[in-house]
């Protein structure tokens, strides 16, 4: 009898012990758009695996910025990030190929792009032992600051922020004529308050979320770039799942991005029209100026495809769709 006992203990205790556990780590803050899809994936994920897989997040940065998560990546402690893509691409060049300058001047030609590169994009993660489980826009970023930007002789002198580790972004505002001034993202409001700093390249929705916008006056209505998160587990992780699990948390996390897309977008539009009773002025630059700025990024994304810091084949992909007539 005891032993039979015994049989019926273990194989109730078995599941637990075989439960697998996903810390995630993400800057984005506890009570965000972001965290509400994620946690909502999460318990699809426990509810789909029956316990078997869970979840744990770290919101706000309580683990460090993007190069400390991929560090701790490595070393175990985590088993997934929410990263940008100028983080990730150190370990994936092609992962910045979204962000690229003046690449895409509207929501419907990102859709148009991701629905070709986004799977080319996977399998590039996949080699290099992350597995993709999400791509969600942040939305596009904007030149803003205390002054019109319309002209060249207007964006003289700028003291333009950047953030430190975004090499695309320098690049193309020294091609641009521009010196930048690269600072981690958590000195910029400060440095907005006492003029270290006086120019930003933003979403609306981020200036907001930031606190940003009391310093901010004027907005260039030129995208200058689409900004992405990548949500990426560890290939050792993801390997240890079944594939019956790895279905649910790959669908989970992919219908979370999806929603995602969508509350970003109006996110912004939700706060460029805040801004805009606030005092905002959205400002058309001159066309010769916006030449100028388009010619800088196309300068710079010739350079990085000649130099193999992007793949020519998902640079071309993303173009292709890009250029395609718009469905009915």
């Amino acid at each position: 009898m005891s032993r039979l006992l015994m049989v019926l203990l273990l194989s109730l205790l078995a599941p637990l012990a075989a439960a697998q556990s996903l810390k995630i780590a993400t800057l984005a803050p506890d009570g965000s758009a972001w965290m509400r899809e994620l946690r909502a994936a999460a318990a699809e994920v426990k509810q789909g695996t029956e316990g078997r897989v869970e979840v744990k997040f770290y919101p706000g940065g309580v683990m460090g910025n993007d190069a400390v998560v991929m560090r701790k990546m490595r070393l175990g402690q985590l088993q997934g990030g929410v990263l940008t893509s100028s983080e990730l691409s150190l370990v994936y060049p092609d992962a910045q190929a979204y962000s690229l300058p003046f690449l895409f001047s509207s929501w419907d030609e990102v859709a148009r792009a991701r629905a070709v590169a986004d799977p080319m994009l996977a399998r590039g993660f996949e080699e290099r032992g992350l597995r993709m489980l999400g791509v969600s826009g942040v939305g596009f970023a904007y030149l803003m600051g205390d002054k019109p930007l319309r002209t060249r002789a207007e964006a003289a002198g700028i003291k333009l922020w950047v953030p430190a580790n975004d090499t695309v972004a320098i690049r193309t505002f020294q091609a641009a004529g521009v010196s930048p001034i690269p600072l981690p993202i958590g000195d910029v409001f400060t440095s907005l308050q006492t003029g270290m700093v006086d120019t930003v390249a933003n979403t609306p929705s981020g200036a907001v979320a930031l606190q940003w916008h009391g310093k901010i006056r004027h907005m260039a209505d030129l995208p200058l770039t689409f900004v992405v998160g990548y949500l990426v587990l560890d290939d050792k992780a993801w390997k240890k799942l079944s594939p019956a699990d790895q279905a649910v948390v790959a669908k989970a996390f992919d219908a979370a991005g999806r929603r995602m897309d969508a509350t970003v977008q109006r996110d912004n539009e939700g706060a460029l029209a805040a801004m805009k009773k606030q005092g905002l002025s959205v400002n058309a630059l001159d066309p010769a100026e916006a030449a100028r700025w388009r010619a800088a990024g196309e300068q710079v994304i010739s350079r990085m495809s000649a130099s193999g810091e992007i793949s020519p084949a998902l640079l071309a992909a993303i173009r292709q769709a890009v250029a395609a007539p718009k469905a009915n």
